[in-house]
């Protein structure tokens, strides 16, 4: 059995003040899931978050991927690339079904793809991770409700799977390298998955 991808369930909880909820934050290469009344917050560079909630349980959840740097083309659902894109899509959606979820009442929100990091071997990584999560979703007939992609700021991400509420900040005066940092070093985690090809898709 071919090794699992480092997508991980977010544990960093905590209680949002603004918004009086509980919340929790994902970083890159992870998801979370959730039937309860509650937040999930991420910040986007490049990568990319899809929110996809059941439209009449509120069961809902979030992640937030990369596509590995293959130099592929992301039209081929061949290349490592896209089959780690396929992966960090599917794990979300097969855990929305476990909680409860049905696949017909599924709708989705993407966000996310920024062109803000240098150095990458391939160009555009953040109009690759767009046209990938808008390409998967249209194969696999769910129905996109929202988007904000591309451009050339960071977001903040705050969505509120029960009632499908999703607020988008562009951090356009954002002067630390944080997210870039965290990007890169999640994009190089990913070469190592990618050159090996270990990448694990459920049925």
């Amino acid at each position: 059995m071919a090794a699992i991808v480092d997508e991980q369930l977010a544990t960093n909880f905590y209680f949002d003040k603004n918004f009086n909820s509980q919340a929790v934050k994902l970083l890159p290469g992870e998801y979370y899931v959730t039937d309860k009344d509650m937040l999930l917050v991420t910040v986007l560079g490049s990568c990319v978050a899809a929110c996809i909630r059941d439209c009449y349980s509120g069961i809902g959840g979030m992640n937030h991927f990369m596509l590995p740097d293959s130099g592929g083309d992301v039209g081929s659902p061949l290349t490592a690339s896209a089959r780690y894109g396929t992966y960090a899509m599917e794990i979300l959606i097969n855990q929305l079904l476990k909680l409860g979820a049905r696949r017909c009442n599924l709708e989705a929100k993407v966000f996310g793809g920024g062109n803000v990091l240098d150095g990458l071997t391939v160009a555009n990584v953040g109009q690759r991770n767009a046209d990938f999560v808008l390409k998967f979703l249209q194969t696999e007939k769910i129905r996109i409700v929202a988007r904000d992609l591309v451009d050339v700021f960071p977001r903040k991400v705050y969505f509120f799977p029960k009632n499908s509420k999703v607020m988008v900040k562009k951090l356009r005066n954002l002067h630390n390298t944080t997210i870039s940092q965290r990007e890169r070093d999640y994009s190089q985690r990913l070469q190592k998955v990618d050159s090996s090809g270990d990448v694990e898709l459920f049925s």
